[in-house]
């Protein structure tokens, strides 16, 4: 390293703000993580088809959540170069755009899970138990879908604009609130019907409507952004063109994304309930190990596009050296750490036996699996993607999940009938298998870029 960049990265700054923003996020995702592993262990306690139905009708607010959180990068894509530029207005504009955007697909959600929610659980399961929970389910929860795209937005540009700690203390509060009426509704405590599965839909529901009762009013705060008026009805020009030119790329990935982890969720829903309940839990704990990823994935983006939206492109290309140098220690501690996690996992949800025994081996498939969707995540939706980079993600999608770990998954479950683990092992080859290119492609810099106008 040479002496200019020593200077550059040895001035106090970058761990200090990078862990700012870190902490705060991670701890926020690992918060709404453990409200799916709640709503498991409370609904698994009275009986696994619960479990399994509501993991696979919450598949429907996971595909809405690609459109929703591509609209939101993008927000902090653009947010983060424009606040690192100082440029308020054209945040606010930003904003206001996100906001149009994400009603618009929540209000598409909500009427689909109101009008036909049959028809959406019969794409994940074929069992009627389960499509008649799940159906029971959506058209609760379907409100919150409502209310979940538009606090997000809010949310969002709190992370931006430096207030990631209120974002945490926000989400924190909604999970806490959450797995309590969680309790309360599922099992039918002081007093409040028992109402199983529809309990943690309706749970969720007065959750999200708290989340954005407070995002809003939190957001006319001193030293806060909040969607002005004026900026809602007028004419964004080429800041919306950019918008939709980043957006584009991160849509395809994102659908490419989730309607492939989708599809994997309805590979297993139609190998018996066994692999649908191991899978539930399965997912629920790679979610939970996730959020460390996750975390530095957010920070990485807002800390490398601050300094590429004050024009300083040496600095934020010696960040991403440096958080790319994390990232493989990370993703190495997370592989152990779900390692570790799997006899405690297994001891502690209550499963048949054939279902327990599917679990022990996809936890122990994940553990080779979290190393690749660590790393990549880190890279390529925190390094890649604050830069402008999108293209990428949806080309590696396209080749690494599409070409190659959908069409083995979907052989495997409806031609050859392979054995549940095989099944799934090819759901997961996709993440392992893109290492190489991820790394080479980030050694090309097409990252470091200065979108602002």
């Amino acid at each position: 390293m040479d002496n200019t960049n020593t200077q550059l990265l040895d001035n106090k700054e970058f761990l200090p703000k990078l862990l700012k923003i870190m902490l705060p996020i991670a701890f926020q995702n690992l918060m709404l993580a453990s409200v799916a592993a709640a709503d498991a262990l409370m609904l698994g306690g009275l009986q696994q088809n619960f479990m399994s139905a509501v993991s696979l009708a919450t598949q429907i607010q996971f595909v809405q959540n690609m459109f929703v959180t591509s609209i939101v990068s993008v927000e902090g894509i653009l947010g983060a170069q424009y606040w690192g530029k100082k440029d308020t207005v054209s945040l606010n504009k930003i904003f206001n755009i996100s906001l149009k955007f994400s009603f618009l697909i929540s209000l598409i959600f909500f009427l689909a899970c109101m009008f036909m929610p049959r028809g959406l659980m019969i794409i994940f399961t074929n069992q009627e138990d389960l499509i008649e929970i799940g159906a029971g389910y959506l058209r609760i929860a379907g409100w919150s879908y409502l209310l979940t795209g538009i606090s997000q937005c809010y949310l969002g540009m709190m992370k931006v604009s430096d207030h990631p700690g209120k974002t945490a203390l926000i989400s924190s509060c909604t999970v806490v609130v959450n797995i309590v009426l969680n309790a309360v509704c599922i099992f039918g405590l002081f007093g409040v019907p028992a109402m199983g599965a529809a309990g943690a839909a309706m749970a969720t529901l007065i959750s999200r409507i708290f989340e954005l009762v407070w995002s809003v009013a939190c957001s006319y705060k001193k030293d806060y952004i909040y969607p002005k008026l004026k900026y809602f009805f007028c004419r964004y020009g080429l800041l919306l063109w950019d918008f939709i030119k980043v957006l584009g790329p991160l849509i395809g990935a994102f659908l490419f994304w989730g309607v492939g982890f989708t599809s994997y969720n309805a590979f297993m829903g139609h190998l018996g309930e066994d692999a649908t309940a191991a899978n539930s839990v399965a997912a629920v704990v790679r979610d939970l190990t996730c959020c460390f990823c996750n975390g530095l994935c957010t920070a990485a983006g807002i800390v490398i596009g601050n300094e590429l939206g004050a024009g300083n492109l040496a600095k934020g290309k010696l960040y991403g050296d440096t958080i790319l140098k994390i990232g493989l220690i990370a993703s190495g501690i997370i592989s152990v750490i779900m390692l570790i996690l799997t006899p405690i996992i297994t001891h502690c949800v209550k499963l048949t036996a054939g279902a327990s025994s599917l679990l022990t081996g996809m936890m122990l498939i994940n553990s080779v699996y979290m190393y690749g969707r660590s790393l990549n995540t880190i890279t390529i939706n925190g390094i890649f993607d604050c830069g402008g980079d999108t293209m990428f993600d949806m080309y590696s999608l396209a080749a690494c999940m599409w070409g190659l770990a959908v069409p083995l998954a979907l052989l495997g479950t409806f031609v050859f009938h392979w054995p549940v683990l095989v099944v799934y092992a090819c759901t997961c080859i996709d993440e392992v298998g893109k290492i190489p290119w991820v790394l080479h492609h980030y050694k090309k810099y097409k990252w470091v870029q200065d979108l602002t106008r």
